[in-house]
């Protein structure tokens, strides 16, 4: 009787550490804060990333007039919204590329930061086969990866701008997120985080948006970085996921819940440590992490959904921008919380 009370107590104490373990990786009992966002424009997003991955291919950090077009692209779409928006250079072995900053709502008072990244990745080792030095055999279009994040970017701030905002919030476009820069200190994302490190800026929150254009509602199209995770999450690649550390559960679950009664796509959840799921830190959040602030990512999953991750079929008509839009509108929402 003694052995079979024994086990009794060490299933219970295992279930309450399961229980446990779910309710802080998968928050599956967050309740949505219901809201009703105004409506991005899906035909828009459409167009900004074709550009960006059409006309202003490879925008990668080895082809510097392209990149530099991208960057000034996207500060005069910031500044028609009426936006405060400036460049913050981002010097990297002697030359300087930049991040774009667009600023909206009051000076003072604790900082929202959303960003993306706007370079592509290129494969500069490899031999291109072209005289121009690129082709899409080593420079990707990246429409996904992450022209997606910026014309979400875009048109977050299309929406911001229609309104006086009532808290400081910056949204900035960043430059060298991809390799051969990626997670080192020459990220524009790292200078943009130490920059407000060294001017004390309290910073209540920053928001990557790190690919948000492919979804599929096909059984078995989401896969995941840990054995087991599918019996936790959709095998389906038909919802949006906030990514964070584990000391980030707070921000986690107000940003999810916020994102999630903003409309009908489905809002996943996850804080984990890095070294235990793959991913947890592949973009530009990780550099506030560095400076001690707390940062999530907003994503599709990348390469645990797509099949042309850093491939020259990360084309723009692979993306679905009716669901991008809901994205956006759900990101919106996180900007307007109390």
């Amino acid at each position: 009787m003694r052995r079979l009370r024994h086990l009794l107590y060490l299933l219970l104490i295992l279930a309450a550490l399961a229980a446990l373990a779910l309710a802080l990786v998968v928050q599956p009992f967050v309740a949505p804060r219901p809201s009703h966002p105004p409506a991005a424009d899906p035909q828009r997003l459409r167009a900004d990333v074709k550009y960006l991955s059409v006309d202003l291919y490879p925008r990668s950090y080895d082809q510097f007039d392209n990149i530099d077009l991208a960057a000034c692209h996207i500060h005069e779409q910031l500044r028609l919204t009426g936006a405060q928006v400036s460049y913050q250079d981002v010097v990297v072995e002697g030359v300087t590329y930049r991040n774009v900053i667009a600023r909206f709502g009051p000076q003072n008072g604790p900082l929202r930061v959303i960003g993306a990244h706007y370079d592509s990745f290129a494969d500069v080792g490899r031999d291109s086969d072209d005289e121009r030095g690129y082709s899409p055999k080593t420079h990707t279009p990246g429409a996904d990866d992450n022209a997606s994040g910026v014309a979400g970017l875009l048109e977050l701030a299309r929406l911001l701008g229609r309104s006086p905002q009532t808290r400081p919030i910056e949204l900035v476009a960043y430059t060298l997120e991809e390799p051969p820069h990626f997670r080192s200190e020459h990220m524009g994302s790292a200078w943009h985080a130490r920059a407000l490190r060294e001017a004390g800026r309290e910073v209540e929150f920053m928001l990557s948006l790190e690919m948000i254009g492919r979804f599929s509602d096909r059984p078995g199209s989401q896969r995941y970085p840990v054995r087991g995770m599918h019996w936790l999450y959709s095998d389906r690649g038909d919802f949006v996921v906030v990514t964070g550390r584990m000391s980030d559960f707070g921000a986690t679950r107000r940003i999810k819940a916020a994102m999630a009664g903003a409309g009908d796509l489905p809002v996943y959840s996850i804080n984990a440590p890095p070294l235990l799921v793959q991913g947890v830190d592949f973009s530009d959040h990780l550099s506030y992490w560095h400076e001690g602030y707390p940062a999530l990512m907003v994503s599709d999953t990348a390469f645990l959904r797509s099949n042309t991750y850093h491939q020259a079929s990360d084309t723009y008509d692979k993306l679905d921008y009716a669901r991008m839009a809901k994205v956006v509108q759900a990101v919106y929402a996180v900007t307007q919380q109390p």
